[in-house]
């Protein structure tokens, strides 16, 4: 043997990589096709995906066979890559829900990234497979810098777009102001009785009695009345006297709108200089107005209350929730629709309840400091008092209307609270969880007045159902029954006990109203569809189904003698039921 011979460097293996292969396709079915099949399991299938990202990097480190510098080199270039490209990417992506879209993204992202560099170059030389590292690396961040995203649907599913392409609201904006109505507008004369008050109707309970409507709609289809674009928010409708309320985001302004109903022509509208945002749902108010004593009352996302005269839109006193309750505006904004009683109208501000007089905006009450919440204050009698009950992340808590001082607490912990209370007929209350995380599903609870406790009040769970988890979509009660949404799917279930009665398959998510004069639900589906379905417990069946909107829709329908009001983030519009 030459001295030649014994000085060449032992060639080195090539790198392993069918730990890394294996990891990165268990990580994407867990990451694309889990929750595309399966959206229930969504959180456990980011765990998944999560640990498989950390079983690359051990691989990476330990097994894959690269020189200790590359193993090192490329996971420092990861995080700096990650770093930078936060700066440069759309403010949708950069900020995330909670600020973790991109973190979330680039997880799986910079895995495969990392292991299709060490397929591709696993034979090859030290500088071609450095540089086939480095080009990975830049091609899975750099595709970020080309995205925007118009939000998640209820399913987590990012809707992506070019950065370049112009959104909805900037379309609207680009085509100037409009043409308001005259402020001086006459008044409705009359009794004032509102027809759609506010959120989920009069009683907040997702009820429209006394309306007929014809069910086979092959025959007699909805009839379009008018169409119009709107600026981006998760508002629904108040309507009274011809007139429909809401709220928008319209660049950096946020707006109380007035529209013609059978018109959609823009009356008034009125202004603030604030604006929300998160990636999930996007611009604009998540609130919806309520009207009372010829007056809108309205809560932004940022908690700028106002009270405004409904003729004109004339600013009557404005306050803000969240400055005045000492509270912080959650992930989601502020959602809490505003809820008048008697001389008050009472605000949620992220858990935190605050009492104003009608004719003042001064404060009158606090309820007990709060914890995050996306509900509203609900109304309720029980045991024959009158009391103001809220959804948090802790659990049930009434208050005296009088002065706000607690009545009673349910313990029920999860993330956060969205959907409203509901009373059954035997009295009572049927709660539910906001979004499947920490807690799960609906639960039914017994308060009564006794002795016991420093307030005189008891709770006692009835039953715990997770037939049920209604995730951010409310549910009625019907002779017996719940109906609401088990995640993307309708379900229904007994009150007497939780149990299923039915799960519709693959039916997905929606906002429902009920019809109980006729055991109806109108629903408006994510998809943009107003779908009418037999409140029945025996079986599920769907009875019609029409496209109304197009784009991700989370907003409640209302249902206005035979005109149902439907929007989302960027359009909406007025359709004429058939009715006999």
């Amino acid at each position: 043997m030459t001295s030649a011979q014994t000085d060449e460097p032992t060639p080195r293996k090539p790198l392993r990589v069918w730990p890394g292969v294996v990891l990165v396709v268990v990580q994407w079915i867990a990451w694309l096709i889990v929750p595309f099949f399966l959206p229930q399991y969504i959180l456990p299938a980011f765990m998944v995906t999560a640990v498989c990202a950390l079983g690359v990097v051990l691989w990476w480190l330990i097994f894959s066979r690269a020189p200790w510098y590359e193993r090192v080199a490329a996971l420092v270039l990861i995080v700096l890559a990650v770093i930078v490209t936060k700066r440069i990417v759309h403010v949708s992506i950069a900020t995330g829900s909670f600020g973790l879209l991109l973190f979330v993204l680039a997880i799986p992202a910079m895995s495969l990234a990392l292991v299709a560099a060490a397929v591709i170059s696993r034979r090859l030389s030290a500088g071609p497979r450095r540089a086939v590292f480095l080009a990975a690396i830049v091609i899975g961040c750099g595709v970020f810098t080309l995205l925007r995203t118009a939000g998640a649907t209820g399913d987590f599913k990012n809707e992506f777009h070019w950065r370049w392409s112009k959104t909805p609201e900037e379309r609207l904006l680009a085509q100037g102001d409009e043409t308001l109505a005259s402020p001086s507008a006459p008044a409705a004369t009359g009794k004032m009785e509102y027809e759609w008050p506010g959120f989920r109707g009069p009683q907040r309970d997702g009820a429209v009695r006394g309306v007929q409507i014809k069910t086979d709609w092959s025959a007699s289809q909805p009839v379009e009345m008018w169409r119009r674009p709107v600026g981006p928010g998760w508002s629904s409708f108040a309507v009274h006297a011809g007139r429909l309320y809401t709220q928008e985001q319209r660049g950096k302004d946020e707006i109380v709108a007035c529209y013609d109903v059978s018109t959609g022509n823009p009356v008034w509208r009125h202004s603030d200089p604030a604006r929300f945002y998160e990636s999930i749902g996007g611009p604009g108010p998540r609130a919806t107005p309520t009207l009372s004593n010829g007056h809108v009352y309205s809560v932004g996302a940022t908690g700028i209350m106002n009270v405004l005269d409904d003729r004109t839109g004339a600013v009557v006193w404005s306050r803000n929730a969240v400055s005045d309750t000492g509270a912080k505006i959650p992930g989601w904004g502020i959602a809490g629709s505003p809820l008048v009683v008697g001389d008050l109208v009472i605000a949620a501000a992220s858990g935190n309840l605050v009492a104003y007089e009608l004719a003042s905006g001064k404060p009158r009450w606090f309820g007990p400091k709060g914890s995050d919440s996306y509900s509203s204050p609900q109304l309720l009698t029980i045991g024959g008092v009158e009391q103001i009950v809220l959804m948090s992340s802790t659990g049930a808590t009434s208050v005296a209307l009088a002065d706000g001082k607690e009545l009673w607490s349910h313990s029920w912990p999860s993330d956060t609270r969205i959907m409203q209370p509901a009373v059954a007929a035997d009295g009572e209350l049927v709660i539910s969880v906001g979004d499947g995380m920490g807690g799960n599903g609906t639960r039914k609870i017994a308060v009564k007045q006794g002795q016991s406790g420093s307030s005189g009040w008891t709770t006692e769970e009835r039953w715990t159902s997770e037939d049920l988890n209604a995730n951010f979509t409310d549910f009625v009660v019907h002779k017996g029954h719940v109906f609401g949404f088990d995640w993307g799917t309708l379900a229904c279930i007994d009150v007497n006990n939780g149990k299923q009665k039915w799960k519709a398959p693959q039916h997905g998510y929606g906002q429902i109203v009920l019809l109980p004069d006729q055991d109806l639900l109108l629903e408006l589906s994510e998809k943009g569809e107003l779908v009418l379905l037999k409140a029945s417990p025996e079986q599920f069946t769907e009875l019609a189904r029409f496209k109304v909107l197009e784009g991700k829709t989370w907003n409640h329908p209302v249902l206005v003698g035979d005109i149902v009001l439907v929007r989302n983030d960027h359009e909406m519009a007025a359709f004429r039921l058939p009715v006999g």
